[in-house]
């Protein structure tokens, strides 16, 4: 009598029941993947012919395999949670230990590190001083959370459009002056900064000439006062000629620099105003665009992640700086991963070479800021699964003991 396959399926079901209490137990564990029991057949064939009718001596857990499918995603009050959407895995710094896991529960510590429940710091993309991210070797992500420094604007631009309908203010009568309404056909303003993040206004005035038909002046005032243009006291900073079509034809000059006068001892203020997509249509004087590139000082406001790892700092000025961005990486075997607890994998020879990307690029998945992707564990098919594993489990101790009857009716033979 042979009690091993009765044994053996008795060790497989045991088995087969701790991964389903170890799937039940992390059914509530963020970025946890469910297991899989594999089981194979036993035949004992070295002791037999090829060909031969044999039974075979029981089962054997084959291999013990993690599913790493999607799982639900659930939204969070923390802005620096990140779930991942579709294939890839956070690349983790645990003091020079590199691990990989899907949880992307993530706060920030004391030195500004992006960091996981275990302190791993997550690794990403820096971003230079100016916010341009410089990819190549991933880094310890370090988010810098003190304030912004001011930017002197170096450039400006303003696209409008001229009512070519209006009636040319009288030069004979009506001299320009910003505080004459009558004086100019319409007028916009923008603010700039200084060397030290004060804020001045610039405003530039348009007025239809009375003399030459398609052309317009265009003055300037800064912080209330007007200044003078290149002609001299009271004259236009540039003048725009238009097409029969209202196309702008000549501007002189066509990007006009504006010194705006600075009294609180920062640098001189010379800001270029690109004017050249101003247009004349028969509508009434509209501005589409107004831009300049300065910003004054601003205090950190909050963090947001975009759907490519990029990680952008808000600050109360209005300005975003990207501080970084996150990798993503995948593996050609991920089923080949140790796991290691805490939610985190280690590579293996099985699992293939690491290979890291931006989120979104090729194969990987994206980013979801202020979400985590939940266990991908089915709770209704887990408690399932034990059901039949316990029957399974019942079954085998039930050829046990028949065996063992067996036996003992033998041994009781006289």
């Amino acid at each position: 009598m042979s009690f091993q396959q009765g044994l053996s399926g008795l060790n497989a079901a045991a088995r087969n029941l701790d991964v389903i209490g170890n799937n039940v137990a992390n059914s509530n564990t963020v970025g946890a993947k469910a297991s899989r029991t594999e089981f194979a057949d036993i035949y004992a064939t070295s002791l037999y012919g090829a060909g031969t009718q044999y039974n075979g001596i029981g089962v054997t857990v084959a291999a013990i395999t993690q599913q790493f499918t999607q799982g639900d995603i659930a939204t969070t009050n923390n802005a620096l949670d990140m779930a991942i959407n579709g294939r890839g895995f956070f690349r983790m710094s645990n003091e020079g230990e590199i691990t990989y896991t899907r949880n992307g529960q993530f706060q920030l510590d004391k030195d500004g590190y992006l960091v996981n429940a275990q302190g791993g710091r997550l690794t990403g993309y820096p971003a230079d001083a100016n916010g341009r991210v410089t990819t190549g070797t991933p880094v310890e992500l370090r988010l810098q959370t003190g304030d912004v420094a001011p930017k002197m604007t170096s450039s400006a631009s303003i696209t409008a459009n001229l009512d070519t309908r209006a009636k040319a203010p009288d030069s004979a009568t009506t001299p320009f002056s910003i505080a004459d309404g009558a004086s100019y056909n319409g007028a916009t303003s923008l603010a700039v900064f200084d060397s030290q993040g004060t804020e001045h206004t610039v405003a530039v005035y348009f007025r239809k000439s009375d003399t030459v038909a398609n052309q317009w002046d265009a003055y300037v005032a800064a912080d209330g006062t007007q200044l003078d243009g290149p002609g001299g006291a009271g004259s236009p900073f540039a003048t725009f000629e238009f097409d029969a079509d209202g196309r702008l034809t000549s501007a002189s000059p066509t990007g006009f620099p504006v010194t705006v006068p600075v009294s609180n001892g920062a640098g001189a203020l010379t800001v270029p105003f690109d004017l050249s997509k101003i247009t004349q249509f028969g509508s009434a004087f509209s501005v589409s665009q107004l831009s300049q590139d300065g910003y004054a000082a601003g205090r950190l406001s909050g963090f947001s992640i975009s759907s490519d790892g990029t990680v952008l700092s808000r600050y109360t000025n209005g300005t975003t700086l990207a501080q970084g961005r996150v990798v993503l990486v995948n593996f050609t075997n991920p089923q080949g991963l140790q796991p290691l607890g805490g939610n985190q994998w280690a590579e293996t020879a099985d699992s293939g070479a690491p290979m890291a990307g931006t989120p979104g690029a090729g194969s990987l998945g994206v980013i979801q800021s202020g979400a985590v992707e939940q266990s991908n564990v089915d709770l209704t098919a887990e408690l399932v699964n034990m059901i039949t594993a316990q029957r399974v489990y019942q079954a085998n101790a039930q050829t046990i003991r028949t065996q063992d009857q067996v036996m003992q009716t033998i041994v009781n033979l006289r």
